[in-house]
């Protein structure tokens, strides 16, 4: 039960980091200037601090349940 739901989780992580990986724009507007993104935050420096923010937060979340699910950890505690 507990590990269907951390795989749930990791699954959302891992579409929310694709989503976020491309809303990021290095040197142009990127997939950020869809539907008006630009304008959610009062400037272009707070927006990438915080798409930067979640992201790193996302991929911590992923990773930690990428490890934890692989390992197995989970079934040998239930068993």
């Amino acid at each position: 039960m507990l590990q269907n739901i951390l795989q749930f989780v990791w699954m959302g992580s891992a579409a929310g980091l694709v989503v976020l990986v491309l809303l990021h724009s290095p040197k142009g507007d990127g997939l950020g200037g869809i539907g008006g993104q630009g304008q959610l935050f009062t400037s272009a420096k707070s927006a990438e601090s915080t798409l930067n923010r979640v992201t790193w937060t996302l991929f911590t979340l992923f990773l930690s349940l990428t490890i934890v699910l692989s390992a197995g950890w989970l079934n040998r505690a239930a068993g």
